[in-house]
């Protein structure tokens, strides 16, 4: 049987680089090459899986990349996006709704868009800045339909991208041991929460007693999402955020400007101390997959010395 299968997939491996567009392949690299932020991938089932493995890939030979769900992006995260990134989303049919509905978002971001899809004619491939064509006879499954070539020819690519970013980039291989010491990601056992946190003038601070339309400009100006709110003495009293706000706004309306902060904001926040790992702190906001927390207050004996963001760490490229 094992043999009968192999040779099944040989032949679908044999249909894929026979159809194989390599000058849409090269478009695709390029448009990779010149991306000046970083490279987000996004696939639904398996084809998210096998996004997060190639963002793996990247990210450990040099090239800054996320993989990340298209329910957290339709829930807050994409805000992580802007006009210097790269999104990749994943789909063999090129039909997923959850891909779909992310592209109006997407688009107005003005974040390049490129698929990589089995079916010419999807709506995803119709929509993306730039589409490859990854040539699919049919999968490996005996009913043609568990997703089983089809994922292997995108972590396929996913890989030839990889290595093509770090050829290209001449990425060399002190670098890469400098990223894998003794097996394991320098910056994990070494990038501590004050190396890369907010400091001093950069705080969004305010205080509870505070009206909410006399710290809009606060929370406006720093553009982190947040406000921390602290004592007289500094103390962490609770964090209002973004989400805090519209959830205040459904609930009062207008009359919501003449609140008090603390009447509106979230009570015991989680938080880190400045000497941590970023990499604990990253596992702590990620902890719910459902909800990441993007900022964290940073505290030294209470008081408030810092703010954290998941934007900042991912762009550490830990």
């Amino acid at each position: 049987m094992l043999k009968r299968l192999l040779e099944k997939q040989r032949s679908s491996l044999h249909h894929f680089w026979d159809h194989f567009d390599l000058q849409s392949a090269e478009s695709f690299l390029k448009n990779c090459l010149e991306c000046k932020g970083m490279i987000v991938l996004s696939g639904v089932g398996k084809s998210g899986l096998i996004a997060e493995k190639i963002a793996a890939t990247l990210i450990s030979t040099g090239t800054r990349a996320l993989a990340l769900s298209p329910v957290n992006f339709l829930h807050g995260d994409l805000g992580i996006l802007g006009s210097d990134d790269v999104l990749i989303l994943i789909s063999k049919s090129g039909e997923s709704e959850e891909l779909l509905q992310l592209i109006p978002f997407v688009k107005r971001r003005k974040t390049k868009l490129l698929a990589l899809v089995s079916h010419a004619k999807s709506r995803l491939a119709r929509a993306a800045d730039h589409t490859l064509v990854l040539p699919l006879d049919r999968e490996l499954c005996p009913f043609d339909l568990a997703p089983t070539t089809s994922t292997l020819l995108q972590l396929l690519f996913g890989e030839l991208l990889a290595v093509a970013l770090m050829e290209t980039k001449e990425f060399s291989k002190n670098e890469f041991g400098f990223n894998h010491p003794s097996g394991a990601i320098g910056k994990r056992l070494t990038l501590k929460v004050d190396d890369l946190m907010l400091k001093e003038q950069k705080l969004p601070l305010c205080m509870g007693k505070d009206l909410l339309q006399d710290v809009l400009v606060e929370l406006t100006r720093k553009g982190c999402g947040c406000l921390i709110v602290v004592s007289g003495s500094g103390e962490l009293e609770g964090i209002f955020t973004d989400g805090d706000l519209r959830r205040s706004l459904q609930l009062f309306g207008s009359k919501v400007l003449e609140e008090k902060i603390s009447s509106l904001m979230t009570l015991s926040p989680l938080f880190v101390s400045r000497d941590g790992l970023v990499v604990e702190a990253m596992k702590l906001m990620q902890k719910d997959p459902k909800k990441w927390v993007m900022t964290l207050p940073v505290l030294e004996e209470k008081r408030v010395v810092g703010l954290l963001r998941l934007h900042d760490i991912i762009h550490s490229g830990i």
